[in-house]
């Protein structure tokens, strides 16, 4: 039979060194519980300090009071508003043209300058006509004696002389000779090139002594004073806007200036493709700045003018859920509580009773500010401001800038020392 193993353990052993001296010995277990020990009490004393430090923190926190924000303020304005429909065109010259030559010729003379302007009737180039002069010099002495013999067949048809035949072939000779006369005037008048009405010339395709053909083109006349103004607007559109109503046009060549004019025609059948109405406008250009085929920016009076509110389009925040800005208010101060949660209203009539103690009453602090957000629904933007159109009154005051730093009920400082002015039009500022 197998015996069971026997365990022992070891415990403090006493023995001699042979020197007189014992020496204790003690076992292993009890340096291990002896050093648990420690750690434990280390690792407790590292829980607890650090317990007390966030404990610290949190009470700490309950109490602390975020510093406010530098903000700008605006008030709320009551404008008149004139509604505006908005829309991208092209100016395009009430009559424009160009000029080319009808009969092959010479080019003998040029009657204007690259970029002048021309009168109706002001010869813009004049081909050879000395052949044709020619002609029509014999045609004119053929002219004559064609008349002569004429007069001569009625003497004497009516004195029975001649016969009828006589007098028709001479009739027939004088009219053919007039027609020739007129062929060739209008010949040399067809080489002869003339402004068909006033307008502004541009740059020149031929040169003195070159040979030009039927249809070879001479220069470009545009009419540019006033100008027209084409563009589209949704059919919505014609709800509000109608014949003789203002417009303002606008290009990027000449930022600083705009233009005046009205509606003169609207097409009486929309896109079917875009379901846009095409529009034009007649608008004056004295200065003669506007150039056909230019891009502008045309803005349409719809309808008559209503008073509405506007804020600083800086003064939004936009959100999907909805568009909102800050009001800055006065904090209102709570009445005190007592330990059982009502408000310790003799403590509060006591501090009534005493005006003369309360530093904010005497101007010697400041009240508080609080940002509150209020919901609103946008309109028309125009330059810097955006139409409120529900969610105000008028008169508030708003946060302007830094609005995006803000929550609900957060402490502000308002410093408008540094804020930019806005306006509907707005035009940059080197500081």
């Amino acid at each position: 039979m197998f015996q069971p193993a026997s365990t022992t353990t070891r415990e403090d052993t006493n023995f001699d060194t042979g020197a007189g001296v014992k020496v204790t010995r003690r076992s292993n277990r009890t340096r291990w519980l002896i050093a648990g020990g420690a750690l434990l009490v280390i690792v407790l004393f590292l829980a607890g300090t650090k317990f007390f430090q966030i404990f610290t923190m949190i009470q700490a926190g309950k109490h602390m009071v975020p510093p406010p924000v530098a903000v700008t303020t605006s008030t709320v304005k009551k404008v008149e508003w004139q509604p505006l429909k908005p829309a991208v065109g092209t100016l395009t010259a009430i009559r424009g043209t160009t000029l080319s030559a009808e009969l092959t010729g010479t080019v003998r003379e040029i009657g204007f300058q690259n970029g002048s302007l021309v009168k109706k009737g002001q010869v813009i180039v004049r081909l050879d006509t000395s052949a044709e002069q020619a002609q029509l010099q014999s045609a004119v002495a053929d002219e004559g004696l064609a008349k002569q013999n004429l007069e001569r067949a009625l003497v004497l048809r009516k004195q029975e002389v001649n016969t009828q035949a006589e007098l028709d072939a001479a009739q027939a000779r004088d009219k053919q000779s007039r027609a020739t006369v007129v062929n060739l005037q209008a010949v040399i008048n067809k080489k002869i090139i003339r402004a068909p009405f006033d307008g502004r010339a541009g740059i020149r395709a031929v040169e003195l002594g070159q040979v030009v053909s039927p249809g070879t083109p001479i220069v470009s006349l545009q009419t540019v004073s006033p100008i027209y103004a084409e563009f589209q607007l949704p059919q919505q559109a014609l709800a509000v806007v109608q014949v003789g109503q203002k417009v303002m046009v606008k290009v990027d060549v000449f930022p600083e200036s705009s233009w005046e004019g009205t509606v003169t025609l609207i097409n009486p059948e929309v896109d079917p493709s875009t379901r846009n109405v095409r529009m034009r406008a007649t608008v004056e250009n004295p200065d003669g700045r506007l150039n056909p085929g230019m891009f502008a920016n045309v803005e349409v009076e719809a309808g008559k003018p209503t008073d509405t509110l506007v804020v600083p389009a800086t003064a939004v925040i936009y959100a999907p859920f909805g568009d909102s800005v800050f009001l800055v208010d006065e904090k209102k101060d709570e009445p005190p509580k007592s330990a059982d949660g009502k408000s310790a209203g003799g403590k509060l009539a006591e501090a009534k009773a005493q005006p003369k103690n309360d530093p904010k009453k005497n101007g010697e602090q400041k009240p508080e500010l609080v940002a509150r957000q209020v919901f609103v629904r946008l309109g028309e933007r125009r330059g810097d401001f955006v139409q409120a159109l529900s969610g105000l009154n008028g008169g508030e005051t708003i946060v302007s800038n830094g609005a995006f730093k803000l929550r609900n009920g957060q402490s502000v400082m308002v410093n408008n020392d540094l804020a930019p002015p806005a306006t509907f039009v707005p035009a940059p500022v080197d500081r």
